[in-house]
């Protein structure tokens, strides 16, 4: 076993142990739903029994969780950079998600557009909240602010664009499959309050 294997199956047992604790379960709760014994259990979390794929596969489904993210290496880069774009007054932090989703935190700067023409619609859903500052979000015909620690949700397939007002804000936005294909789609034509994520 190299050093890297060494780490990871140290870094499973952990996630195992740890996923276990937040749940609240006991050694025998666990090992009742995955049907294996306490003590074998316990032996796959002190490192004492070797990790055996039909057992992570087991106690995964077990955890709710998959087997993916149970043996996920850890990532190297902990710390997101944002990308800024002065010119169109936005700074992204990407933020990796479930596949078929993008979140995306972004500061804005610039009010939505006052021309309804620039407002785009696609399929797909979006979430946002926002976590500092007041955003408008326009939807349609309406003209809706969401304070700090308010959240939107809405079909895009609503005309809609998103800006800032009275000072710069910071939204997380939420894009389903859908919704990530249509403003990637539009990224040409992109108006400065709605980037694609």
């Amino acid at each position: 076993m190299t050093q890297e294997d060494g780490e990871l199956d140290s870094l499973v047992r952990k996630r195992i142990r740890a996923l276990r604790v937040a749940q609240g379960w006991s050694l025998e709760e666990l090992a009742s739903r995955a049907r294996v014994s306490p003590s074998t259990l316990s032996r796959i979390e002190n490192g004492r029994r070797r990790l055996a794929l039909d057992q992570l596969v087991t106690l995964a489904r077990a955890l709710d969780t998959s087997l993916d993210q149970l043996v996920e290496n850890a990532a190297d880069d902990v710390i997101i950079s944002p990308t800024i774009d002065g010119a169109r007054g936005l700074m992204r932090w990407p933020i990796k998600a479930e596949p078929g989703m993008s979140v995306v935190r972004q500061r804005m700067t610039n009010p939505p557009p006052d021309n309804p023409g620039r407002l785009r619609a696609h399929p797909g859903r979006e979430w946002l909240v926002v976590l500092s500052g007041t955003a408008v979000l326009l939807l349609g015909n309406r003209r809706i602010r969401v304070e700090t620690n308010q959240a939107a949700e809405f079909p895009t397939m609503l005309p809609h664009a998103i800006g800032a007002e009275g000072g710069p804000c910071e939204v997380l936005g939420i894009f389903d499959r859908d919704a990530r294909r249509g403003h990637q789609r539009g990224d040409d034509a992109q108006d400065s309050s709605h980037p694609a994520p």
